[in-house]
């Protein structure tokens, strides 16, 4: 049994991935700061900081917004509120904070390699990296003016969407017609992001859930490069559809 990014791991996509990302509409948004080349905290570390920051800033929600950091802290018996309770708004004091209180994650999503993770003492971001994370959040802040509202964020796929094959993977964002994925990588998307999204349409609409119906789309965005990904359901072949079920998440 696999989560949805271990099984694209797992397999082998065919030649050019089964959506190729060029086939993605490209929407570069407008920079009024550069980011700094270099930063000091892993890429995963800033990408759920990004995430959930923004998140929280949206809803007000700190709790929920770092939901899965405190389930990993209480699997990893440690103490969440230290970092929670200073995390406020976009201030360097905030971003340390969510930077250390997200290395719980892999406590809940691969407690097998928590062990081997960078907890929270030695995660300490450096003033270009909490620039850069602050930057990377007000993008995405300016982006949800453009593309929101969300309808709903941290979706899963119960009670029918999951398989023995793939059993867990949640998603990050949906609006009333496209099913979004963030990334903060320094390169543009992959064949395993756009297969990632479309496992994620595809567990949707088998889970039974009525807010899966209505999506018309897939998209990236990534607050790095400050760029938009998009792509119509409707362009893909619904072999290919069929392949992802049968070869991939079988169902």
């Amino acid at each position: 049994m696999s989560s949805v990014t271990q099984r694209i791991n797992e397999i082998k996509q065919p030649r050019g991935g089964y959506i190729k990302p060029s086939s993605m509409e490209v929407i570069e948004m407008k920079k009024n700061e550069e980011l700094y080349e270099s930063e000091n905290v892993a890429p995963s570390i800033t990408g759920m900081v990004v995430d959930y920051m923004t998140r929280f800033l949206m809803t007000g929600d700190k709790k929920e917004a770092f939901s899965i950091s405190i389930r990993g802290a209480e699997i990893a018996r440690a103490n969440a509120e230290k970092y929670l309770k200073h995390i406020k708004k976009l201030d360097e004091k905030s971003i340390v904070n969510a930077c250390k209180l997200v290395t719980f994650d892999v406590w809940y999503r691969n407690t097998m390699n928590a062990m081997y993770a960078k907890g929270p003492e030695e995660t300490n971001p450096d003033k270009k990296t909490i620039d850069n994370i602050r930057i990377m959040i007000e993008r995405s802040l300016e982006f949800w003016k453009l593309y929101g509202p969300i309808i709903k964020d941290g979706f899963t796929f119960e009670p029918h969407g999951y398989t023995n094959v793939v059993n867990t993977g949640d998603g990050d964002y949906l609006t009333v017609d496209t099913l979004w994925d963030f990334k903060v990588s320094k390169a543009k998307p992959t064949n395993k992001h756009t297969l990632q999204l479309l496992m994620y349409w595809i567990m949707g609409q088998h889970s039974g859930q009525e807010i899966f119906k209505e999506i018309k789309y897939i998209g990236i965005f990534n607050p790095r490069l400050n760029t938009v990904y998009k792509l119509s359901l409707n362009s893909i072949p619904n072999e290919v559809i069929r392949r992802i079920e049968d070869e991939v998440i079988c169902y």
